[in-house]
């Protein structure tokens, strides 16, 4: 199993950076939903954080409080690109030296990251009523 310490510090900022930038990615897809959509990014780490003790890589993923570098922040508009790229390499990374369960464990907290926020936010309806829970953006 990967641990923190087998990456240097640039490799480990750009895993963790991974699930935030995915984060991002369906925060800038449509507008409003912004508070709601980062508190379930949060509450996606909180998770992560009781029920993820199957992975070293994980446990020290989400030991910290989720953070990104504001100089690493994609440009408006750039946040989709910037995404796709930074999850390359990052899984890139985990290929070369994270088990086959790091990966997909890594895989899967990405994605229930990304899920957290976009099923944050109803599109459309009145008031919060009725309404899609998540839009096709």
């Amino acid at each position: 199993m990967a641990r923190k310490a087998d990456f240097d510090p640039a490799e480990w900022t750009t895993l963790v950076e991974g699930p935030l930038i995915a984060g991002m990615n369906v925060l800038n897809a449509a507008r409003g939903g912004l508070i709601r959509e980062s508190l379930a990014i949060g509450e996606a780490y909180a998770r992560a954080r009781k029920h993820h003790r199957d992975s070293d890589l994980l446990d020290d993923l989400v030991s910290e409080a989720p953070t990104i570098d504001p100089d690493r922040v994609p440009p408006a508009g750039a946040t989709a690109d910037a995404a796709v790229e930074r999850l390359r390499v990052a899984l890139e990374l985990l290929e070369q030296r994270a088990s086959a369960d790091d990966l997909e464990t890594y895989k899967r907290f990405v994605m229930s990251v990304a899920e957290a926020a976009a099923g944050a936010n109803r599109e459309g309806g009145f008031l919060g009523i009725g309404g899609q829970p998540v839009s096709e953006r």
